[in-house]
């Protein structure tokens, strides 16, 4: 591809990231959704923009059409990636868990509540049509346990809610449970894979798939386990070693200290993908890892006005443009489909709204608040996704079941943020910052709320 075509695709792309959230901001929608809906409206399952654009671009410069196409697909989703290491890792240095003791209660009433009760909802449903696939169970428990960070991190910090209890709850507790979900999508893909022979021994980057037969039964889940824990301890002590050389030798202002930032952060990711764990885990904690170093008020506001901009203002809009691109909205019309995909929706978003309602009551939560952090737990999106192919690809879901994930994407992704959102302003809802004291609703005013 010449540079000529290559410059005219990144002008389109970064062209639609810049105009149409501002386009559907007069109609309130948040940004996030606004990526995701021009994901969709370029994707070549929907309009078929990318090959007309390609086709196009082929006329006027030659070249091979599906070349073009896949290239262009390809440059959107290797920024994607990116973007999501960056999100992840901007939300671990905002993620203060020494906070837990201010929040304990509502992050461990949400963190448990929103695991179990929609987990156990995911494997009743996988049960009712395939009772004796045990792998496939626990994986449909898993996506229906996981959150999604890239969804919730975003619309808390555009609501100005990440410095709250509220946010902050939230927030930990989706990581809590996000890291649940996916040492649990990584212990039943193991078990299908030695169920049919793969990987054992195999090329792939992850070390799981190399264990020693004796260890790949019940010695899994105890190995991942202590893996993972492991790769957690190490990594907030190396990361943390190499924090204090950084203070020492580089100024804040220095543009080297974001490169070597992003150097150690894309170095933990690749340690954790060999170890079989998750990108997205991986980035949280060593973003986590630095964040003691960006207590320090003259490094803080410096490095984050960096990683923001580069970050919200270049990368992590490739992740939703590239999200949106994955999905297929004629799977809602697939014949046989309807039935999964309805207990799916409603499943996953009664349980998770419940779950969620339930627990910030539980902590002294007003109606309204709790049903705002259940909602906050129902999109399901990259990560439920990438666990979704990844067990299409293990034959772990057929295409009903694939299908359904993909339709809950969407359900639950486009309309949930908006409904918060409208929610807090239409009730006027208070937040009580990190820094006051526990905030807790007058009973007079639970009395008068009367949104459930």
């Amino acid at each position: 591809m010449n540079n000529d075509l290559f410059l005219i695709l990144l002008i389109f792309i970064v062209a639609l990231i810049t105009i149409f959230p501002l386009i559907l901001r007069a109609l309130y929608v948040p940004t996030v959704i606004a990526l995701l809906v021009a994901g969709i409206l370029i994707s070549d399952m929907q309009l078929g923009m990318i090959p007309w654009i390609c086709s196009k671009l082929v006329d006027s410069f030659g070249g091979d059409e599906v070349v073009v196409a896949t290239y262009f697909r390809s440059f959107i989703d290797s920024l994607g990636n990116l973007g999501l290491v960056f999100l992840m890792a901007l939300a671990g240095m905002e993620a203060d868990f020494k906070l837990l003791g201010t929040v304990r209660k509502p992050v461990y009433a949400l963190s448990l509540l929103t695991f179990l009760v929609p987990a156990a909802t995911g494997y009743i449903i996988f049960v009712l049509y395939n009772p004796d696939d045990l792998p496939g169970k626990l994986l449909y428990a898993s996506l229906f346990a996981s959150h999604s960070v890239g969804i919730v991190f975003p619309v808390m910090r555009e609501l100005n809610l990440s410095k709250t209890r509220f946010g902050a709850s939230v927030l930990i507790s989706t990581i809590a449970t996000d890291i649940a979900s996916i040492i649990l999508l990584a212990i039943c893909v193991q078990m299908k894979k030695i169920e049919c022979g793969v990987g054992v021994g195999g090329h792939e980057m992850s070390l799981l798939s190399h264990l020693p037969d004796s260890l790949q039964g019940g010695w899994l889940i105890p190995c991942f386990l202590l893996i993972t824990a492991i790769f957690i301890t190490l990594t907030c002590m190396c990361v943390r070693v190499i924090g204090h050389y950084i203070k020492l030798f580089l100024s804040p202002k220095e543009d080297l200290l974001i490169s070597l930032l992003f150097l150690v952060i894309l170095a933990t990711v690749l340690v954790g993908n060999l170890l079989g764990i998750n990108l997205i885990v991986s980035a949280f904690i060593a973003g986590l890892a630095f964040s003691p170093l960006l207590r320090r008020q003259e490094i803080n506001s410096v490095i984050f006005s960096k990683m923001e901009g580069i970050g919200y203002g270049f990368l992590i809009p490739f992740l939703f443009i590239s999200i949106g691109m994955q999905v297929d909205l004629s799977v809602m019309l697939a014949p046989g489909n309807i039935t999964i995909v309805i207990l799916t929706v409603v499943g996953l978003v009664a349980s998770k709204t419940i779950s969620g309602w339930l627990a910030m009551r539980i902590s002294g939560f007003s109606n309204a608040h709790g049903l705002c952090a259940g909602l906050m737990t129902v999109p399901q999106l990259s990560a439920t996704l990438a666990a979704a192919t990844v067990g299409r690809q293990l034959n772990m879901l057929d295409d009903n079941f694939f299908n359904a994930i993909v339709v809950l994407s969407i359900v639950t992704t486009i309309p949930v943020p908006a409904v918060v959102r409208m929610i807090i302003t239409r009730k006027k809802l208070r937040f009580g910052m990190i820094e006051e004291e526990p905030f807790v609703v007058p009973a007079q005013e639970r009395g008068e709320d009367n949104i459930l």
